[in-house]
């Protein structure tokens, strides 16, 4: 293609989730209870876990970071979804894409790999309960959390540089709710062989390689919790177990279904679907998942209320 046949685009416009001027409002409401849900549930976590004594353990330091990333990348996301839900035509700029593009690849590849980090953390305590001391020391839960984010800054500044060589047209309509790699790679008027070529071998590292943790380790404890004697004790560590393999089965099943097909097969209003669930729903699903249904974090909520009202005496 020709250079006059292109022109540097300074912005773009993303199409949203619907069309339909009558579904607008009641989506911009559902989105902004799930954003407000998200934000005082993960807000929420951190605060509880950094307040109370008995939370400053490897798991709730894992599940802090967990929240700090589910509160980050929604934050990325959601904000300007619901500006556009309110606006008669959803433009953002050329810098602003670039911007939303790299902090959402930073926490989302992050998130998939605390999830396997979490699980493995499970794993340990669960299965190898006198070595989870040493094990999960401070030591190596720092430099866990320094490689689930330093993962996340290599692929997403990888996924940057990519992308800042693709030229595009001067139809810049973005098939989506926010700037992602594949409706942008839509709109490309150059070859963008090696960018698909480098986000399927990422998404396949940071999708297969979590998993890959992942499913061993919850096999390794499901073995673990048949050897319960006490019925009640089995069961609500089933009850815990499903739910945490319930919130990764989502996120990846979604992210799966969106990163690993070639661009020519990617249906893109499919996609939006998919993308609502990891980018959205998950961020809000999760301080309910590893959290709510933890009697240590219920106790811990107990008494910080507790104290809250002695102190109001």
């Amino acid at each position: 293609m020709t250079e006059g046949n292109h022109s540097m685009v300074t912005e773009f416009i993303l199409s949203g989730l619907t069309e339909k001027p009558e579904l607008q409002l009641p989506l911009f409401l559902l989105f902004l209870g799930i954003y407000g849900f998200t934000v005082v549930g993960n807000l929420g976590m951190i605060t509880l876990i950094r307040l109370s004594d008995p939370l400053h353990t490897p798991m709730y330091y894992l599940l802090s970071s967990l929240s700090f990333i589910d509160l980050s990348y929604s934050t990325v996301i959601t904000p300007k979804m619901l500006t556009n839900f309110m606006t008669e035509k959803n433009v953002i700029s050329y810098a602003e894409c670039m911007t939303q593009l790299y902090f959402f690849s930073v926490f989302v590849i992050s998130e998939c790999h605390m999830l396997a980090a979490m699980a493995y953390d499970r794993y340990v305590a669960i299965c190898n309960p006198l070595l989870y001391s040493v094990t999960m020391s401070p030591q190596v839960c720092f430099w866990m959390i320094t490689g689930v984010y330093s993962l996340g800054l290599i692929g997403a500044t990888t996924h940057l540089i990519c992308i800042l060589r693709v030229l595009f047209c001067k139809a810049s309509i973005i098939n989506d709710f926010f700037c992602d790699l594949f409706p942008l790679l839509k709109l490309s008027c150059s070859s963008t062989f090696i960018n698909e070529v480098v986000l399927l071998c990422f998404s396949a590292f940071n999708i297969l390689l979590p998993t890959l943790t992942i499913v061993p380790s919850y096999i390794f404890i499901i073995a673990s919790i048949l050897c319960i004697r006490s019925t009640a004790g089995r069961s609500k560590a089933f009850s815990t177990c499903s739910s945490h393999l319930s919130a990764v089965a989502v996120f990846f099943g979604s992210g799966t279904f969106v990163y690993l097909q070639p661009s020519s097969s990617n249906s893109t209003d499919q996609g939006k679907v998919s993308s609502v669930f990891y980018t959205i729903v998950v961020p809000m699903l999760n301080p309910l998942i590893y959290s709510l249904r933890n009697k240590d974090v219920k106790v811990a909520l107990c008494k910080i209320f507790q104290k809250y009202q002695c102190s109001l005496k």
